[in-house]
């Protein structure tokens, strides 16, 4: 019996077919959708949020992460161990009275830049109106301040 938790997995079929920009050698040897897989990752719900705090905010400590939008610390607790165990984040405890920890991110981590960059970019283009209040499309340049 298939656990219902279990991800469903790219049927062979679906990966048969030439995927745009795939190797056409390299099709019997995928295993898993990638795109599927980074899901996987960090599609949970408040992943990319904790990862902005992070990136963008210099937010290190718990404390600090508890002020992304609508999360609780128990699931803020359950995302950080999430991450470290896929090697996005790492923790460093610091033996003092009382003891501190904080977060960074990792290689892997930092990977991710391009990524959140993509998500902003396609929300400032593309739905300006649910993002600022004049309703203005902005480059993700202008948006970061380095025009």
């Amino acid at each position: 019996m298939q656990s219902k938790l279990a991800r469903p997995t790219v049927s062979r079929s679906a990966l048969q077919a030439p995927m745009e920009g795939m190797a056409p050698d390299l099709v019997e040897q995928v295993k898993r959708c990638p795109i599927d897989h980074t899901s996987s990752i960090v599609g949970k719900k408040f992943t990319f949020l904790i990862l902005r705090n992070m990136m963008n905010f210099s937010h290190t400590k718990f404390s600090q992460l508890l002020t992304v939008e609508g999360i609780n610390p128990k699931t803020l607790s359950l995302r950080l161990r999430e991450m470290r165990k896929n090697g996005i984040i790492d923790r460093k405890v610091y033996q003092e009275t009382p003891v501190r920890i904080e977060y960074f991110l990792t290689e892997k981590g930092k990977a991710l830049r391009s990524l959140l960059d993509q998500m902003t970019a396609f929300s400032i283009q593309h739905f300006p109106n649910e993002i600022f209040k004049d309703g203005k499309a902005r480059s993700l340049a202008e948006f970061c301040g380095e025009l």
